[in-house]
């Protein structure tokens, strides 16, 4: 799924600012939770550091979290969002609004498969690779749009980002959860060679911060 190479294009896979429900580690899937106060100064320190970039398009996740954080970079970029729900978080059905020790003493099993990288439905949710299926489409029919040498910025979280990253950089879906998580509001940067899409930044931001929420 790598783009032809030679175009010079970047995608920036920023994930959104944090939640009430990323401070107390329960996991939100599709579940639509708005940004905390602190999430949205994030949000707006975040986006100061991107418009710096001066992206020519701003796609991002239609769930409030994801929405809200993008709205911050478009109003210093005056760029138009694009919403798809493609790009939304992973759907994790029971899962949805357990906390991390309540999936573990529920779910351990299920859990520790997923861990290793076998194909698990969360809680009867989305495989892995059908998040990527649906997200991984998104960010490169946009990209696709782009000028040579231009810039997407894809507002999304964190499941999906790093499956979506795996997916454009050709791993195997069991080699994702070595990419690791995103903090809130922090972002990873695909730049295209000759060869396709390689990873050129990966949970970039202005300080270190915990990773919190669905995907640690």
């Amino acid at each position: 799924m790598n783009a032809s190479g030679g175009r010079g294009r970047r995608v920036i896979l920023w994930r959104h600012g944090q939640t009430a429900w990323n401070l107390e580690r329960r996991f939100q899937g599709s579940t639509d939770i708005e940004l905390t106060d602190e999430g949205v100064a994030q949000a707006r320190r975040a986006a100061r550091l991107l418009a710096s970039l001066k992206p020519d398009a701003i796609v991002a996740s239609d769930l409030k979290r994801a929405a809200a954080t993008a709205a911050e970079l478009a109003s210093l970029t005056a760029l138009d969002i694009t919403h798809d729900e493609g790009l939304r978080e992973t759907y994790a059905g029971h899962w949805q609004g357990l906390t991390h020790d309540e999936i573990i003493a529920q779910y351990g099993e299920q859990y520790a498969a997923w861990k290793r990288g076998e194909p698990v439905r969360r809680g009867g949710g989305e495989l892995e690779t059908e998040v990527a299926e649906r997200a991984a489409p998104v960010v490169l029919g946009h990209a696709d749009k782009l000028p040579d040498g231009g810039t997407l910025v894809v507002v999304s979280h964190g499941g999906t980002i790093r499956t979506t990253i795996g997916r454009l950089l050709g791993l195997e879906s069991h080699h994702w959860e070595s990419l690791g998580g995103l903090s809130n509001c922090c972002w990873s940067v695909l730049g295209e060679g000759a060869r396709g899409w390689r990873l050129l930044e990966h949970n970039a931001g202005t300080l270190p911060e915990p990773v919190l929420g669905d995907d640690d």
